[in-house]
């Protein structure tokens, strides 16, 4: 780890700024030292995609972004953006799986006054709020077909109207977009519309699972080490080698995200001042301690439950809390996670009366 700061390449980035440190600072500023972390690889496929980016980052070709949760499509989109001609324009970001149907289209459209019940006041939708700039649409495979078919329309037209209005409006904005589903298998059970998916995926990214970039994890949990040590103001002094093994051979269900909460949460909670981050420091169920190659019985398991209990209700309550911290509260990548449905995920967190500042209401 040495050579970490020789991994960070920023050289290429937004080459319109001058010099690399200031590239450095101004793409700091703009997105937050999360976004450094799309850059730290030593992956052939990551590097790959950076090429790829680099190409047609200044192209206003529509682009999808495909791969599983916590992949960091998201901040791709963001490094896109970022060394994209329209990098000083407006950055519009939606999550489609966020909101219920009834609300994307005003949330996308807007809507005039009056057009609907409680409809008090004219609403600027987001196409328009990304008017010569970006608009970044996450989980656009949750999308319902009626709204997939105003954004078609969008997109060939380049114009629309607000929900309840009559005048056209011109809109100029790049479109990218991202899914953790297989668009093609959503098509043939006609819940994606084929057409909308052609314009969509001019340019298509596939990022690689955790699992299929192992050469990186050392790489980006050091990364994460540092940042939270900064934040902190702690002094972790890194991982073990047995720590390592075990991070590099878990199969991250979570990919990037559950990395990313695993080291936060060690060097918060658990590890102690001027200590390593060991086998035992790392959140993992005994069950995936063990796949992972751990060979010493754990002396706490659960995702960092220590088991001083055994009442069901409250490791019931632990896991969910952690499903719903890896999914970034997103409830129905949770409820995968925990492999049951979203309804009943939603009644357990009625049960156990879980809140997130984040979600529309108190669920």
């Amino acid at each position: 780890m040495n050579n970490f700061a020789e991994e960070l390449d920023l050289s290429w980035v937004a080459p319109s700024l001058e010099t690399p440190e200031k590239t450095s600072r101004n793409w700091g500023k703009n997105f937050g030292f999360d976004y450094y972390y799309p850059l730290v690889s030593r992956s052939p496929k990551i590097k790959e995609i950076l090429k790829l980016i680099k190409k047609v980052a200044k192209s206003n070709a529509s682009i999808l972004i495909q791969g599983e949760t916590g992949t960091g499509k998201e901040l791709i989109a963001g490094l896109i953006q970022f060394i994209s001609l329209r990098h000083n324009k407006p950055y519009i970001k939606v999550n489609c799986a966020a909101l219920p149907e009834s609300l994307l289209e005003s949330e996308l459209f807007g809507h005039e006054k009056g057009s609907f019940t409680g409809a008090y006041q004219t609403r600027i939708g987001k196409f328009e709020q990304a008017h010569e700039g970006t608009l970044f649409l996450d989980e656009i495979g949750d999308m319902n077909l009626f709204t997939q078919a105003k954004i078609l329309r969008v997109l060939q037209d380049q114009e629309f109207t607000r929900i309840g209005g009559n005048k056209t409006i011109q809109v100029d904005a790049r479109i990218v977009t991202a899914t953790n589903k297989d668009l093609w298998r959503e098509i043939e059970k006609n819940n994606f519309r084929s057409d909308l998916f052609y314009r969509l995926n001019v340019v298509t990214i596939d990022v690689p699972p955790l699992r299929e970039r192992k050469e990186d994890i050392p790489l980006i949990a050091e990364f994460f080490r540092r940042k939270y040590s900064s934040e902190l103001r702690k002094s972790v002094r890194g991982f073990t080698e047995d720590a390592i093994g075990l991070l590099k051979n878990h199969y991250w269900p979570g990919n990037i995200r559950e990395l990313k909460n695993m080291v936060e949460r060690a060097a918060l909670i658990v590890v102690d001042e001027g200590e390593m981050i060991g086998c035992d420091e790392l959140a993992f169920s005994g069950k995936d301690y063990f796949a992972a190659g751990g060979r010493d019985r754990r002396k706490n398991s659960g995702g960092g439950i220590a088991f001083n209990t055994l009442k069901l209700e409250e490791l019931e309550r632990e896991s969910i809390y952690q499903a719903l911290e890896v999914s970034k509260w997103v409830q129905k990548d949770a409820a995968k996670l925990l492999g049951i449905s979203p309804r009943s995920l939603n009644y357990k967190i009625k049960f156990h009366k879980i809140t997130h500042p984040g979600w529309k209401r108190n669920t």
